[in-house]
């Protein structure tokens, strides 16, 4: 998944998730930080979230049905994968359930693993600590050799 996938399923699903809430039109907009117009010309496919308010749509809403349905819980991990791809390491501590991981390849206690959701991959230090993350496994494997 790519930021602009990313932003079109938040644009597609805005609706559902302020009908969800049962909020009208004017809290929602208010709660996102966008005009009432906006969140009308977004509900109507004429424009868009963008990063920053799919990035908030998101974090507020992560406790979300229609959103947990479509990312799985895993909106964050999906957020952080993307803002952080092609940066510097965050060094966060892995999630040690890796119930949402599979495991793709193992060096000297380095690990690659795949997240079954979105599908994007992160490279995980012995001491559990997360060095990298992106959507190309290429990036990761250069890094362990």
């Amino acid at each position: 998944m790519n930021r602009e996938k990313f932003i079109e399923i938040c644009d597609a699903n805005l609706k559902a998730v302020r009908t969800e809430f049962s909020f009208n039109q004017e809290k929602m907009s208010y709660i996102l930080g966008i005009s009432k117009k906006t969140l009308v010309e977004i509900e109507k496919g004429r424009s868009s979230l963008g990063w920053s308010g799919s990035v908030t749509l998101s974090s507020i809403f992560s406790e979300s049905g229609v959103l947990t349905e479509i990312f799985n819980k895993s909106a964050l991990d999906i957020v952080r994968s993307i803002a952080f791809e092609n940066s510097e390491p965050n060094y966060r501590k892995a999630n040690t359930t890796r119930v949402w991981w599979h495991k793709i390849s193992e060096k000297d206690g380095f690990l690659i693993e795949q997240n079954i959701v979105s599908q994007h991959y992160r490279l995980v230090a012995p001491d559990n600590s997360i060095l990298a993350s992106s959507f190309d496994i290429d990036d990761l494997s250069k890094l362990i050799k």
